[in-house]
């Protein structure tokens, strides 16, 4: 019984380190028009049509990702975006990048276990949307922008994105 009970508890804290961020989620639902994709290794591997052996490398170490586009309301304002930033670091997420590309502002945070990345959160904030990659796994900091830019900028992919997340605002 003192075994089971101990498995028990270890399969909870794994689970429980490779779950994505509850602040996350919470943003999810607070923002309900907001749209949301589900990424793994594999299907991130058949997103690579091209082959690309760069792309592969970096989405190596990628166990899942949650992709949340957020069109943000008039309402959201530095004031929210400081209280979410505020939230991830309550959960364990360390602030290790801050830039600005193409009129966008990243800040990537990681949260380890043991000496090793376990997630990482890529948020993306402009004027208009806010995205958030909320990754279990990691990916190289110097590679952060190609993944977003590979999101953004793959014409199937984006079209189909795009089309998804029109196609639901016109309903709500």
């Amino acid at each position: 019984m003192k075994y089971l009970l101990s498995t028990l508890c270890v399969l909870g804290f794994c689970v429980a380190l490779s779950a994505q961020s509850k602040t996350t989620e919470s943003l999810n639902e607070r923002y309900p028009n907001s749209r949301v994709f589900f990424f793994y290794n594999n299907t991130l591997r058949m997103l690579n049509q091209t082959e690309d052996k760069d792309f592969d490398a970096l989405i190596k170490d990628i166990e899942k990702m949650k992709f949340l586009w957020i069109n943000k309301p008039a309402t959201f304002g530095t004031t929210d975006y400081k209280a979410l930033t505020s939230n991830y670091k309550k959960e364990s997420f360390e602030e290790i990048m801050t830039s600005r590309f193409q009129g966008k502002n990243f800040d990537v945070f990681t949260k380890e276990a043991n000496g090793k990345t376990k997630g990482m959160l890529v948020l993306v904030n402009d004027s208009t949307n806010l995205y958030v990659l909320d990754i279990v796994g990691s990916i190289a900091l110097d590679k952060v922008s190609k993944l977003y830019k590979m999101l953004d900028n793959n014409s199937d992919i984006q079209k189909r994105i795009k089309e998804t997340f029109t196609d639901h605002r016109k309903q709500h």
